[in-house]
């Protein structure tokens, strides 16, 4: 069983979604992307708005034996955080001792990235300004739920989640940590983000670098 695909690829998704966001454009904005998937969306939605593009780091603890199903999140800092799904089914409950496993190994991949997508440079200040969220879809809504609780220790003036496809039920998760929410599609049922898109690739490190670059 397929959903219709709404996007070519996730640079479509972006051109669609800067269209939506139009009116920030001229505002005081920063575009935050989650890498990697979320770094070709944000790209275009950056260029609309024209506002810097930086990074927000969060990996998602995948269940075991179903690693693209996210049970929780890790966001990097001096006090990482950590955000669980407690609404899981039975089958991809963890067992004890195996997020306190995962979360080292997710912590160092995201200093690895940070290395790697950003060298030495900060991130980008968003104390005060309009913070626009972008990712290329949200299933469950435990990653990006991680990222804004990240985001709140900023002290933005707003928090704007922006994506092309997700769950309704993911959206509603999201709705007291954030100001607004832009989506595009909530397709029912919702069984995947890939679903929706013509071309859904895995993102490189090289994609993400070279995307930084021209922003």
């Amino acid at each position: 069983m397929t959903g219709p695909a709404f996007f070519a690829d996730r640079t479509d998704a972006g051109r669609q979604l800067a269209e939506r966001l139009g009116h920030f454009r001229g505002r005081d904005c920063v575009v935050l992307a989650l890498p990697r998937g979320g770094v070709p969306v944000a790209l275009p939605v950056a260029w609309a708005l024209d506002a810097p593009l930086d990074l927000l780091f969060v990996r998602k603890i995948g269940a075991p034996h179903h690693p693209e199903y996210a049970i929780g999140a890790v966001v990097d800092g001096a006090d990482p955080q950590v955000v669980l799904n407690d609404d899981l089914p039975a089958p991809l409950a963890a067992p004890g001792g195996y997020v306190d496993s995962q979360v080292p190994l997710l912590l160092e991949e995201i200093r690895r990235r940070r290395k790697a997508y950003l060298g030495g440079r900060q991130p980008m200040p968003v104390q005060g300004r309009i913070v626009v969220v972008v990712d290329d879809g949200i299933a469950t809504g435990a990653t990006m739920l991680a990222a804004l609780r990240g985001l709140a220790r900023l002290d933005p003036a707003q928090v704007i989640v922006a994506v092309p496809v997700a769950a309704d039920e993911a959206l509603a998760r999201l709705r007291d940590a954030a100001d607004r929410i832009v989506c595009l599609h909530m397709p029912r049922p919702f069984l995947a983000v890939g679903l929706h898109y013509a071309d859904f690739d895995q993102v490189s490190d090289a994609e993400v670098v070279a995307a930084l670059a021209g922003r």
